[in-house]
């Protein structure tokens, strides 16, 4: 090091290190609210020579190495890191632990696996360091202009970021999008969840579209103004609003809708896999999620799609639409939704359970109601739900929810029949069905399953008249007996 940063005296309380696009535009965020100033640092230095040029009436300060990055920041130091995920965020951490000192803070704001994060946090705590995993929502606009913020880490870490979180953060009727999840990892697992649900909410929506199109037989001209007035209820959200505004483009080269010349194969950044797996592993059905995940990859699948397009010999043709199609697929669309965050929020209660998190459903709620990707007035009803009942077991229980799901239960089971008899996708929409179905059921088919396990494997099962576990020798003489449980 040049200079001891303990004898400095720097001046930024708050340090940005990455400026591609979400980093500057979180620098200038930071930068244009009071009270706040920015160091900022990258390590391709043309970058910061760019931020400076258009924007250094925010009054940064610069650093053209890590050192004087370092030597900037008062103490306790606070640095957002904002780099691509992986071996570049360790690479940056490692040399920031090298430079701070005992209680200083180290932000992770991009898209980390919140394992590692669990990793990155208990390593730095060894070292006298506070190390902060923050899920941070809104894209690149969110970024500069308020983003949905989750931050994890220790409760010393946010005593010195919440003024400045709250400072760039979204506002909802008043109040900023930020609040602190937990501890270690619980800001990134949250942050994955939020991105998780995005995935089954774009699904659906995409469904809806798609069926509103080849059984409704609408025009994309039509579909952008019912899109707009959906967005006016209760389905009301970012998602909606920009979905009119996609189906509302025109591709210049052509004239046709861009939709309509966009290819239909679907990308992936990953955080939609980490929740499904991560799902499977604490045994959370986010079968929602799954599904949004599945579509994306078999429409990734070109040359099989065709090799199977080839062998048909025929398809079928379009079921004929009932009166009130349209508010049908509405319906459908919003009992599928509730069933999404319901999943969701599940997947939030098993994760803080297993790794030991105090997490707020309701603070989660509020902090999604602006700011990010799947801000909707639904948010609203969630929050008021957790209010009402902080222990509720699932979202399809809690009144408001119930009787919107019963409410729109027929058209719902009317739409997925209609889909499956016309020959049109919609695994969103069947699979929450079949989630609610299940869940509504007295009894399910799980009693065969288990029987067959027990037969060719000796697992064990329980019975429903008294207390035990129990097998049954069915290679011997088919007695049942009881038994320790199966580990297997």
């Amino acid at each position: 090091m040049t200079d001891n940063p303990s004898e400095t005296g720097g001046v930024a309380n708050i340090g940005v290190i990455g400026l591609a696009v979400m980093g500057s535009n979180l620098a200038r965020n930071l930068a244009s609210r009071e009270g706040n100033t920015v160091a900022v640092y990258n390590r391709t230095q043309a970058r910061t020579q760019e931020l400076i040029a258009e924007h250094g009436d925010l009054g940064f300060v610069a650093a053209e190495s890590i050192d004087e990055f370092v030597s900037s920041l008062s103490t306790p130091r606070t640095a957002i890191i904002m780099v691509q995920a992986g071996k570049g965020t360790d690479a940056v951490i490692e040399q920031l632990a090298e430079r701070f000192e005992a209680g200083d803070i180290i932000v992770d704001g991009g898209n980390a696996n919140f394992h590692d994060t669990i990793r990155r946090e208990r390593d730095l705590r060894e070292r006298g360091l506070n190390f902060v995993g923050a899920g941070i929502s809104g894209g690149e606009e969110g970024a500069l202009r308020g983003p949905s913020i989750m931050p994890g880490g220790s409760a010393e870490a946010w005593a010195t970021l919440e003024p400045i979180l709250r400072s760039i953060a979204a506002v909802a009727e008043g109040e900023p999008c930020v609040t602190h999840i937990g501890t270690d990892g619980a800001g990134h697992f949250v942050k994955m969840v939020h991105n998780g649900i995005e995935y089954a909410d774009m699904q659906l929506i995409a469904e809806a579209y798609d069926l509103l199109r080849r059984v409704g037989g609408h025009r994309v001209e039509d579909l952008v103004e019912l899109f707009r007035s959906w967005n006016e209820g209760d389905l009301q959200s970012y998602l909606i609003e920009i979905t009119a505004e996609v189906l509302a483009q025109r591709d210049a080269d052509t004239g046709r809708p861009l939709v309509d010349v966009i290819l239909d194969e679907a990308g992936s950044k990953g955080t939609g896999v980490w929740t499904v797996q991560n799902a499977l592993g604490l045994g959370v059905p986010v079968s929602g999620i799954g599904e949004a995940v599945f579509a994306r990859a078999v429409s990734s699948k070109p040359t099989q799609r065709a090799a199977v397009q080839r062998v048909l010999r025929r398809r079928p043709d379009p079921v004929e639409t009932p009166e009130g199609f349209e508010d049908d697929v509405r319906a459908a669309l919003y009992a599928s939704k509730v069933v999404a965050y319901a999943q969701g929020f599940d997947l939030i209660v098993a994760g803080a359970r297993e790794y030991g998190w105090d997490v707020d459903l309701g603070a989660i709620a509020r902090i999604w109601r602006a700011g990010c990707i799947i801000r909707a007035q639904f948010l609203n009803r969630i929050v008021d739900a957790y209010q009402n009942d902080p222990e509720l077991e699932s979202l399809l229980v809690d009144p408001y929810f119930a009787d919107a799901v019963a409410h729109g239960e027929a058209a719902w089971r009317r739409i997925v029949a209609l889909a499956a008899a016309s020959g049109v996708p919609a695994p969103g929409f069947s699979s929450a069905l079949s989630y609610f179905d299940s869940l509504a059921s007295e009894r399910l088919p799980a009693a065969l399953i288990q029987g067959q396990r027990d037969f060719f494997g000796a697992h064990t099962y329980r019975r429903t008249d008294k207390e035990g576990t129990f097998h049954t020798r069915w290679a011997q003489d088919r007695r049942e007996v009881e038994t320790e449980p199966s580990t297997h």
